[in-house]
């Protein structure tokens, strides 16, 4: 656990460093200073704001235990919260057909789950309780906060290069030098690519300990690992619309939601979903 939030840190600081190298290629001294003021600030509105910033995004609902159509998800979410000892979160569900799930907020204080309404049409109670088990995981590993402030990040970063001039890319820095211009065209090219892979192995690092925590609040390895072999079949059959749009959020997914990203490949924000299953598999002889 300790070598993993070490990994993390290193990480979320290499993710933050790259954002002050773009703002120094694109505008000198004067560009480094400002993009780490501005990676400070986008770190301040990511622990406040991202949860909902985010739920907005993929225009989610709140439901209650009032809901009668989401009544039984909602007491789902509940018991498992008890279980793991967590204030109860918010719960929402999305209206998608792509089967997914993925937890938010800065603390558990503060937390909030999202399911999508597909995700709810493939599964039976027990895998759908096994995923949301993972989620609140997150919450309890404390990874919705760390994810969210590296997908605002890595957006940002993105953004930037798009707009690299935003700095005066090319022309003086604050230290008299001209920043040089290939270098300023090599980074909007290849910035995002680094940011994206620095987010990658962020993601990665928590998705297993995510799945054995799941199963330990669940009790039930099984029915996550059912879960995550049905979720990866249909999931890839079909485009999420807003996680195309906004690819930087696709790893707080429990599955990766882009269509166009192979779960095998270097640029995968999950571990492989077969890894993962004969994980929890082996798992399940110990419930």
């Amino acid at each position: 656990m300790l070598g993993n939030w070490l990994k993390t840190a290193v990480l979320m600081a290499a993710i933050v460093a790259l954002f002050g190298v773009v703002g120094a290629a694109l505008g000198g001294a004067n560009g480094m200073v400002i993009a780490l003021l501005l990676a400070g600030a986008m770190n301040i509105y990511a622990y406040w704001f991202s949860d909902q910033m985010v739920l907005k995004m993929y225009g989610a609902q709140e439901v209650t235990a009032a809901n009668g159509q989401f009544r039984a998800y909602y007491q789902m979410v509940k018991a498992l919260a008890e279980k793991a000892q967590l204030p109860m979160p918010k719960v929402y569900v999305i209206n998608e057909s792509q089967p997914n799930a993925f937890a938010t907020g800065r603390s558990p204080e503060y937390a909030a789950v999202a399911a999508t309404t597909g995700i709810m049409q493939i599964l039976n109670a027990r895998e759908l309780r096994g995923v949301m088990a993972h989620e609140l995981a997150h919450i309890k590993n404390r990874d919705t906060l760390i994810s969210t402030i590296s997908a605002t990040i890595a957006g940002a970063i993105a953004s930037i290069a798009q707009f690299g001039m935003l700095f005066g890319g090319g022309r003086s820095g604050g230290d008299g030098r001209g920043s040089n211009p290939l270098l300023a065209l090599l980074v909007m090219l290849f910035a995002p690519l680094a940011a994206s892979l620095i987010q990658m192995a962020i993601s990665r690092a928590r998705e297993f300990e995510a799945d054995e925590a799941g199963a330990e609040i669940s009790q039930d390895p099984v029915a996550l690992a059912n879960a995550l072999e049905k979720i990866h079949h249909y999931a890839h059959q079909m485009t999420n619309p807003v996680a195309e749009a906004h690819p930087e959020t696709g790893q707080m997914m429990i599955i990766n939601p882009l269509s166009g990203i192979s779960m095998d490949n270097l640029f995968s924000t999950h571990p492989k979903t077969e890894e993962r299953i004969a994980r929890l598999l082996a798992l399940a002889r110990f419930y």
